[in-house]
């Protein structure tokens, strides 16, 4: 079974005229990762469809309030930190991936920030991925903000963390644990999970 530009309509509404663009990028995707059957289908689905704005965000917005910097990295911002770089979304990319998941030089977290159907981050992942799809992505990061290598660095995520396995197994929650880190925004994803499931049955 895969899936028809209708039916990514009918669950990702808001993509609108991108759906025809990303149908069969992400039908090649999900066959090379082992996505298929609706349970897999519908959750993958689900999850990009969260991940991305339902297909029309590529790469991560960092355009934060102080607020809400406090509220997604508590251990990165102090309260004054986060009113002096609140909403200037480079500098916050650097201090949140600064540092780690093998971003070490200056520049490194806006370079690597998340890109990608599921945001690929940090300067490992995107050896990690480029060296899977045979793509130069340290040299050219914003390659995954091209439909094909958007859904093709979700779905090789998707299989690389086991979420077949979760997928299969009904876990929706964990399954949203592995791709964000916590529960952000699991109201959403759960709801596309189950219009997904609806109209794949």
């Amino acid at each position: 079974m895969s899936i028809t530009a209708q039916q990514l309509l009918q669950i990702l509404p808001n993509a609108g005229q991108v759906a025809g663009v990303f149908v069969p990028v992400l039908r090649t995707a999900m066959v090379r990762y082992q996505i298929v059957g609706s349970k897999r289908i519908a959750a993958f689905i689900a999850q990009i469809g969260h991940e991305s704005g339902q297909l029309t965000r590529l790469v991560e917005n960092l355009n934060y309030s102080a607020e809400a910097l406090q509220r997604n990295w508590p251990s990165r911002f102090s309260a004054e930190l986060a009113s002096s770089v609140a909403r200037n979304p480079e500098q916050i990319a650097n201090i949140a991936y600064g540092n780690r998941m093998g971003n070490a030089a200056p520049g490194d977290g806006w370079k690597y920030r998340g890109r990608g159907l599921i945001q690929i981050t940090g300067k490992n992942n995107y050896r990690a991925c480029g060296e899977a799809l045979g793509l130069d992505l340290i040299a050219q990061p914003e390659l995954l903000e091209k439909p094909r290598h958007a859904c093709m660095s979700a779905a090789w995520f998707w299989a690389t963390n086991g979420l077949n396995t979760f997928a299969d197994a009904g876990k929706f929650d964990v399954i949203t644990k592995r791709i964000n880190g916590g529960q952000t925004g699991a109201a959403d994803r759960q709801a596309l999970y189950g219009l997904a499931l609806k109209v794949l049955a």
